[in-house]
């Protein structure tokens, strides 16, 4: 981070919102937009909200959960809104709402909400420090604790499955309903 730069930042300071029309060559073959157009469009406010919050260059580091909750017609209009809802020292967690709106009723969906983490990038392509945000709402703080348990709850899930701690026996009761055979080889 410059000398020139905020030590902390309003999260309006960075919000950014883009509609866009989708077209059909955005679509798959019943008519409904693609979800990888989507998810690039995500990615690409997502990088623009960072960037803008971080006075730099940023990269994507992770994205958590998408869910697709609504189809996405050709002639719609999609708007998509991020928010700065996380900062780390060299990382932040973008928040993504995509609302679609049919022009002609002017009915809205919501279509999906998704967390995106980006990485800010110095011009030698390392990680470098960031502004903090200023916090001026219950929901800013909600928002703000959200991201450091589902970090927290990251790590968790990531080290119990690693394959050096895994102990099976302690999960074959998951698979007593599931739609799979076990025929246990073992090595």
């Amino acid at each position: 981070m410059s000398k020139t730069a905020k030590e902390f930042k309003h999260i309006i300071e960075s919000q950014v919102t883009i509609t866009q029309l989708m077209l059909p060559s955005h679509s798959n073959f019943s008519g409904k937009i693609h979800g990888g157009h989507i998810l690039n469009l995500m990615d690409q406010i997502a990088f623009a909200c960072a960037s803008k919050h971080s006075g730099n260059y940023c990269v994507t580091a992770s994205v958590n959960k998408v869910d697709f909750l609504n189809p996405i017609e050709v002639g719609e209009l999609v708007t998509l809104k991020a928010s700065i809802n996380f900062t780390g020292r060299t990382s932040m967690v973008v928040g993504l709402n995509v609302i679609s709106e049919n022009i002609r009723t002017g009915a809205t969906k919501h279509c999906n909400s998704s967390y995106f983490t980006m990485v800010a990038k110095d011009e030698n392509g390392k990680s470098t420090p960031i502004p903090g945000i200023i916090l001026n709402t219950k929901q800013e703080i909600r928002r703000f604790a959200r991201s450091i348990t589902r970090q927290q709850e990251g790590r968790y899930r990531s080290s119990r499955f690693h394959s050096k701690i895994f102990k099976v026996d302690d999960y074959l009761h998951l698979f007593e309903s599931s739609n799979s055979k076990i025929e246990l080889i073992e090595k």
